[in-house]
């Protein structure tokens, strides 16, 4: 999600920014413009004194720049501190029945998952990333299967074999997994 969110909002502040840079640098080099274009000629400012005085006396004013700017700076720090967090867990807590808690690296179960999960037949590839919280992990697992191989089946003995074993290891009394299979892409068979 963050990742979509990303490339929109870099997306459409490029296309204002080569918008608005393009139509500035094409009149002040003294290109046609259209008509209806603001600004006409390469002596033409882009605020003339008239519209920055316009609203200034208006009791509405002050108060909506004020709201634009601070909704955009809450929008910035909320994306800021977004890509700041942490989408992958570094480590679960384990309940080692002495009372005490263990933790568990969560690199270390997100590879064993992940070996299990190429060993299964038909599987060519594996990716496990944990995610959620410490005492309640959830797994996000991407498979790339071989031509030949069953989905059903393969999901089936993921989550039986894999996933369940994960589950087991780590004392947690549901693993909730989030499985994304894809094909591995082959060339064509050659019939002779």
């Amino acid at each position: 999600m963050l990742r979509v969110v990303n490339r929109v909002l870099l997306g459409l502040a490029g296309l204002v920014l080569v918008a608005v840079g393009g139509a500035v640098l094409a009149t002040g080099t003294g290109l046609s413009v259209p008509a209806w274009f603001p600004w006409d000629g390469s002596r033409d400012v882009l605020l003339s004194t008239a519209d920055r005085e316009r609203w200034r006396d208006e009791g509405w004013w002050w108060p909506a720049v004020i709201a634009g700017l601070a909704v955009l700076v809450l929008g910035a720090l909320w994306l800021l501190l977004a890509q700041l967090r942490r989408g992958r867990l570094t480590d679960i807590v384990v309940d080692s029945g002495d009372g005490e808690a263990a933790r568990l690296r969560g690199q270390a179960l997100e590879n064993a998952v992940a070996g299990e999960a190429e060993s299964l037949e038909g599987v060519s590839g594996a990716r496990v990333r944990l995610t959620g919280r410490r005492r309640e992990p959830g797994a996000r697992v991407r498979l790339q299967l071989e031509p030949h191989a069953s989905p059903a089946a393969t999901l089936t003995r993921l989550t039986s074999e894999a996933l369940g074993h994960a589950r087991a290891a780590a004392g947690l009394p549901v693993l909730p997994a989030e499985v994304r299979i894809r094909a591995a892409k082959h060339r064509a068979r050659r019939v002779s």
